[in-house]
């Protein structure tokens, strides 16, 4: 049985006033993947890590040993399965279990990552099996404080003596590229041991790069539901965490202090009006909620039969449903991870400026502390100069900048785990135009912007702005005076300048950030017509589909007939009301310019239409399954007299082959077959 273990970071007490933890921060080992491996299929030999050995010392030092099993081996997967697979691609869930190691904030970080495949492929390079060039070696890539850093691992795994995982696995026995990217990560921060205890939020940042936005549930903006719908349809990964408590696992079913993955979110249609609710899954893989719209909850048979059917699925796999209510009552915190750094704002605008500045608290000179305890020295921390420059052709806020500002201390050792983290956090202050640093009688009469300043015992500290342009200066420091460490100051606006204050005017690294999402431009469009019409026919459909210009592809345009959109309605109309909402159309959406990637790049003839090959090929580009029989009856269906099917003919096939599935997986109880009641059968039929 799976042990329940504690997940939350607990609270340390800071560093003892004028003890130095500090130690230049040394990034991890670089090693060549590319030579490694073309010098072990030269050798015919298979790679063997020296910097992260087969070793007791991998693991850890501490409690872990304990829980380790006896006659602990370590095996490559070829000695595990007899047909080890690095990545299934038509794996539509993540299906990874935890281990030993108590790392449910590092596996709910990962299964976000897998709801966009483009990020995953970053993190976790697809050109890697168990078969072609196969040396025993593969790599993984973490952005590493600042910079995106290659992490080489052999396959060696630790298991028991019955040859089973003892960390990281996953459901279907011969898929491996979880437990390799586990130990690439354990690599990374010193030893399994160490990815013990942590946040979703830090595991986020380290898949993207991205900037985290922290909502404590209990006081959450009235917008949520807005703000995790611009979530869910751009590009941002989320994670939430339970209350800590003293029982592990609930009566409700949730466990106490525990990281979780938000995996979707659906305004459902109930009888007595809408209900919001919020998708969730246990890294476990098990051991779900059992209060309302669980996945025996009563609450479902106020759905029509075709919602309950796509939407509540009766398995025991660490997912399910929740009111928005209910979630924010049982969770804590909800991290959100954007990739751009507009979710909260309400700017229009595709493209983004971003900063980085190193810098670091060196005792006895620039280590001194906030202001609320030594205000006569604070001004000898690192302070940074930060003009915020109007943007030209804002729409909605032209007084107004969104401004986020993070700031991440480094680790002082090796271990990710050995060092607390310092209680840090930053002040801003409205300044005028000079390049000197502020003197102290600057400090003593000015307030700052952020009147009442947050320090945390955490990696990163991050605070959203809406700042008028102008010049400000930002003064990150430690709570207390005397305390080392190196840091990073990230800016992400509109359009700014920033540079360090004083003497030592150091390199700034400043690119540009332009959101090429295909989706991202649209977004606006569809919320003014949805604001007029809530509710569209397939007429209005038709309309906006053959309406869009494409910025990628200029020469393209769609053409769907008022037959295909009605049979879109059909299948995504989940509540039966003969129209789409904004959420239903979302749905589409996202599919449309998934569809559409895959139908470009399968298209090899560029004659605008698949052959019976190329749609096969579309199909399995797509993660689906389906035998031959079935595609060419597809084509038959769908196609034209010579079996070719359009772009506009594959979005309604594709979407029929994935409703269809959906609903089996949904409704199957052995895998094999499914149980309908007649009404729901001619409902799932006839109006799909």
């Amino acid at each position: 049985a799976m042990p329940f273990l504690p997940c939350l970071k607990k609270k340390k007490s800071p560093v003892p006033l004028g003890r130095s933890i500090f130690q230049k921060h040394t990034p991890p080992i670089q090693q060549n993947y590319q030579a490694l491996l073309e010098t072990c299929l030269k050798n015919k030999t298979l790679f063997t890590d020296d910097n992260f050995p087969a070793h007791i010392s991998s693991i850890g030092t501490g409690a872990l040993l304990k829980k380790l099993p006896r006659n602990l081996q370590w095996k490559r997967p070829h000695a595990l399965h007899r047909s080890p697979v690095f990545y299934a691609a038509n794996r539509k869930q993540l299906d990874l279990c935890q281990g030993l190691v108590e790392n449910c904030w590092f596996l709910a970080a990962l299964e976000a990552l897998t709801f966009h495949q483009d990020i995953l492929a970053a993190v976790v390079p697809q050109n890697q099996s168990f078969e072609r060039k196969y040396a025993g070696i593969f790599h993984f890539r973490f952005w590493h404080f600042g910079e995106w850093v290659d992490v080489v691992v052999d396959d060696r795994l630790p298991v028991n003596e019955a040859g089973e995982l003892v960390f990281v696995s996953s459901v279907y026995k011969n898929v491996f590229w979880g437990a390799l990217l586990e130990k690439a990560y354990a690599k990374l921060y010193g030893s399994y041991e160490d990815l013990q205890i942590g946040q979703v939020s830090e595991a986020l940042v380290d898949f993207t790069g991205g900037i985290n936005i922290r909502i404590k549930l209990a006081a959450a903006p009235p917008d949520l539901w807005d703000i995790l719908t611009r979530a869910t349809y751009s590009r941002s990964l989320m994670g939430c965490q339970t209350h800590l408590g003293a029982t592990k696992v609930l009566k409700n079913g949730l466990v106490a202090g525990h990281a979780y993955t938000v995996t979707g979110i659906r305004k459902v249609t109930c009888q007595h009006g809408p209900e919001n609710l919020v998708r969730l899954r246990n890294p476990w893989g098990k051991i779900e909620w059992k209060g309302d719209w669980s996945d025996s909850s009563y609450k479902w048979e106020l759905l029509s039969p075709k919602e309950k059917i796509l939407l509540r699925k009766k398995k025991e796999d660490g997912e399910f449903w929740m009111s928005l209510r209910d979630f924010k009552i049982h969770f804590v915190d909800l991290m959100i991870c954007k990739l751009t750094p507009d979710l909260m704002s309400q700017e229009d605008g595709k493209k983004w400026m971003y900063s980085l500045k190193r810098g670091r608290w060196v005792k006895g000179s620039t280590a001194r502390g906030s202001l609320r305890f030594c205000s006569g020295t604070f001004w000898m921390n690192p302070q940074y100069w930060l003009n915020v420059l109007p943007v030209e052709g804002s729409k909605k806020s032209p007084g107004s900048c969104n401004v986020v500002i993070s700031l991440m201390q480094k680790h002082s050792s090796k271990h990710r785990n050995r060092a607390p983290h310092l209680f840090i956090g930053f002040s801003l202050y409205k300044y005028q135009e000079s390049n000197r640093k502020l003197p102290p009688a600057f400090f003593t009469r000015h307030q700052p912007v952020n009147k009442h300043q947050v320090f945390l015992d955490e990696r990163e500290v991050t605070h959203d702005f809406h700042l008028k342009p102008g010049v400000y200066v930002i003064v990150p420091s430690t709570l207390e005076p005397q305390q080392e460490s190196e840091f990073i100051l990230r800016v992400f606006s509109r359009k700014h300048v920033l540079r360090e204050m004083g003497g030592n005017t150091s390199f700034t690294l400043s690119k540009e950030i332009v959101d090429r999402y295909e989706g991202k431009i649209w977004e606006d469009f569809f919320t003014k017509h949805f604001e007029k019409n809530p509710e569209i026919n397939a007429v209005q459909l038709q309309r906006i589909l053959n309406n869009i210009s494409w910025r990628n592809f200029q020469s393209f345009r769609l053409s769907f007939s008022l037959d295909d959109c009605q049979g879109i309605l059909a299948l995504l109309d989940l509540n039966a009301s003969g129209t789409l909402s904004i959420q239903e159309f979302r749905v589409l959406w996202k599919r449309l310019l998934f569809y559409l990637e895959v139908f470009q790049k399968k298209d090899t003839s560029r004659s605008g239409k698949l052959d019976l090959v190329e749609l096969h090929a579309a199909v399995q580009e797509t993660g689906i399954s389906l035998s031959n029989e079935v595609c060419n009856l597809m084509a038959i269906r769908y196609g034209d007299p010579d079996l070719k099917i359009s772009f506009e003919s594959f979005v309604c096939f594709m979407l029929r082959v994935e409703i269809m599935g959906e609903a089996f997986r949904n409704l199957t109880q052995d895998g094999k077959g499914i149980y309908l009641r007649e009404s729901e059968w001619m409902m799932m039929t006839l109006y799909s």
